[in-house]
């Protein structure tokens, strides 16, 4: 017998899979202990009895079917199984119908892995606290000003922005972006890359930014949207992304210029808990004033990326994945400025040390003291 109760394993599978029809088996660690999820998925392909969290018996089901193989690996609902989403909400099954096409998967790899990004990305906010449920979420619009989104950070799934746009928009910029994180104060573009290096259409993506700009302005009271959020499954992919970024012959449409603000998620534990961080309320102001004393911000703008000084050497604090800064940064070292330090968790340092060099010293601080200090 298998309790579908909040926060328990089986709960948290149903909920993610209604809201995006299908998950990678290969990303289940992204939902919790993966060992556990493993042999929960196996246990699901038979048929299972189920009750609700007050105890009432919901009848016996095979919940899951399990098809493919390698990176196409991916998990669907079992169709006599759709019954039970109603225990999510009278609107759980409506969401999951459109999202699916009526229960409906292609064998395309490319709409495979589309779908997976689409899932890891939406696994990632749910584990760290991000509201993912669309039939919970108010649906955007684009006719008046009025405040919609929530308070509390909320995920919006890329198919819930296409609905809101004209198939210009609708034939460049969905293939990548996975959806918009909304945080107080905030609003994030959210792309996957997975392991692979992130490919940029740069008008596609510049009309995305104008596309969430018109968004958060007309439904959470922001002015722009300058910061993306970027899932990978490895830091030699932020590297690699970094690098091809060089290589846009136009510089206005490379993704630093249309985002000046980017930060690598890894797509593990460490990236949901400094996922965490940056949808509280006041993050960078928060972050910064927990790991510098007062005395050495740096307030104003300045020539160059820096946050602190001390001690004559200007100090870049790297804990939010700001990649966007970090091509800024490294720039700056080219031209000659400094001394610089850099601040950063132990995670990030082997990428760091590839892309400046080795020539400048970091810094390491664990998330633990970061969490405690923003605390």
């Amino acid at each position: 017998m298998l309790n579908l109760r909040p926060g328990s394993h089986v709960y948290s599978l149903l909920l993610v899979l209604a809201a995006v029809g299908e998950f990678p088996t290969r990303s289940l660690r992204l939902l919790g202990n993966e060992r556990s999820y493993e042999a929960l998925v196996h246990r699901l392909e038979t048929v299972q009895q189920f009750r609700s969290a007050d105890g009432n018996g919901l009848g016996s089901y095979k919940l899951l079917t399990v098809s493919g193989r390698g990176e196409r690996r991916t998990i669907h609902l079992s169709k006599s199984a759709l019954p039970l989403l109603s225990t999510l909400h009278p609107s759980a099954l409506e969401c999951y119908m459109e999202a699916t096409g009526g229960h409906r998967f292609s064998g395309s790899r490319a709409h495979i892995q589309r779908n997976h990004r689409v899932a890891e990305s939406l696994a990632v906010c749910l584990s760290a606290g991000v509201e993912t449920r669309p039939w919970i979420l108010p649906p955007l619009q684009k006719r008046r000003i009025e405040r919609r989104v929530p308070d509390t950070p909320s995920f919006y799934l890329a198919k819930a922005l296409k609905r809101l746009d004209g198939t210009e928009l609708n034939k460049t910029i969905f293939t990548r972006l996975t959806g918009a994180l909304f945080s107080p104060g905030c609003c994030y573009a959210v792309y996957n890359t997975q392991g692979h290096v992130m490919k940029w259409s740069g008008m596609g993506e510049f009309k995305t930014a104008c596309h969430l700009t018109e968004l958060a302005r007309m439904n959470a009271g922001l002015e722009q949207v300058d910061r993306a959020l970027l899932l990978g499954e490895r830091m030699d992919v932020a590297l690699q992304t970094l690098l091809e970024s060089d290589k846009s012959p136009r510089m206005e449409l490379r993704f630093d210029r249309i985002y000046p603000h980017i930060h690598f998620i890894p797509a593990d534990r460490q990236g949901v808990r400094l996922l965490r961080l940056l949808t509280l309320p006041d993050w960078n102001e928060r972050l910064l004033s927990a790991v510098f004393p007062h005395e050495w911000r740096l307030t104003g703008p300045g020539s160059f990326e820096c946050d602190a000084r001390h001690e004559g050497r200007f100090i870049l604090s790297h804990l939010d994945g700001d990649i966007a800064r970090l091509i800024r940064f490294r720039q700056a070292l080219e031209n000659g400025a400094g001394p610089f330090e850099v601040l950063c968790f132990p995670w990030q340092a082997a990428f760091l040390r590839e892309y400046l060099g080795g020539a400048v010293p970091l810094r390491l601080l664990s998330i633990d003291a970061l969490e405690g200090g923003m605390e």
